[in-house]
């Protein structure tokens, strides 16, 4: 097993896997777990990233200039060890650059990193995408932390909820069960603002927001504690299975291939591209109000 990257402020506490750059813990001053026990019964991942696809690409490929490559569900970045670059009491920044391995499916030079740091009571995930090839590189990338359900403070499961900074009354995009997206078909459950998490939500897969007005949310129940999540991207999924003790809040720049989608990987809705020499990034933040 590869040893988990430690990074703390004393209010708080952070645990990254190397494997995957994945956030594994987070927990407060007193050790209480704020994400996902990974019951393998359920889900064990725990805040994978994904990249350099989000979801399932149509017959798990994708095309570039007319050549197939394989493409995993989400991506390969999740399975992929990436090299501590920078330890510090209240960071760490990881990076995965490509290799004969990732250009066996994704023909591009990159170098995607990933900065972690804590203030007080809140950490901050950057994504770095740097292109330094000569030609656009198109990418998606999304977050997936698994958060505790219900929050380690004694509140019953039920009680639990989400508040957005915006009303959020469209229409969601559908989750089909082979794993693709469709136009947005599904009514939000989301009463106003506040979303009541129920498993009956996740029935039928993720909720999924294309677009989402919000830029962030609080999580818990009413009283607290709770955990204030941001974002700064155009979509959302949230997403858990039904009597797991988790639940995902998915910042996405991208979705899954459309329903029917079978064209290049550069015409995909929600791809971007990134110009020679240039570097994209985004950034998510979590923080614990007491």
């Amino acid at each position: 097993m590869t040893d988990w990257i430690t990074i703390t402020s004393g209010a708080l506490t952070a645990a990254i896997n190397p494997l995957g750059a994945e956030l594994s813990s987070l927990t407060d001053s007193q050790g209480r777990e704020l994400m996902t026990d990974a019951d393998p019964a359920f889900w064990t991942g725990r805040a994978p990233l994904l990249f350099p696809v989000i979801g399932r690409c149509h017959d798990d490929r994708i095309l570039i200039d007319g050549a197939a490559y394989p493409m995993p569900k989400h991506g390969f970045a999740r399975r992929s060890a990436f090299a501590l670059i920078e330890h510090q009491a209240e960071r760490a920044l990881f990076r995965l650059e490509d290799s004969a391995e990732t250009r066996a499916a994704y023909p591009f030079a990159f170098r995607l990193d990933a900065s972690f740091a804590i203030e007080d009571a809140t950490l901050t995930t950057t994504i770095s995408l740097h292109n330094p090839g000569d030609r656009p590189l198109p990418a998606s990338f999304g977050f997936h932390p698994a958060f505790a359900w219900p929050l380690p403070y004694g509140a019953a499961r039920e009680a639990h909820s989400m508040v957005f900074d915006a009303h959020e009354p469209g229409l969601l995009t559908r989750i089909t069960p082979e794993g693709y997206s469709t136009a947005p078909v599904r009514p939000s459950p989301v009463e106003g603002d506040t979303l009541p998490l129920a498993d009956a939500l996740f029935e039928d897969d993720a909720l999924v927001w294309n677009p989402v007005a919000s830029r962030g949310l609080c999580y818990g129940p009413p009283q607290g504690p709770w955990l204030d999540i941001a974002w700064d991207a155009p979509r959302l999924g949230v997403w858990t299975k039904p009597g797991a003790r988790f639940v995902c809040v998915e910042p996405w720049y991208g979705l899954a291939d459309p329903e029917g989608f079978g064209g290049e990987f550069r015409e995909k809705p929600g791809v971007f591209q990134v110009a020679p020499g240039e570097t994209w990034r985004c950034a998510m933040r979590v923080g614990l109000v007491a």
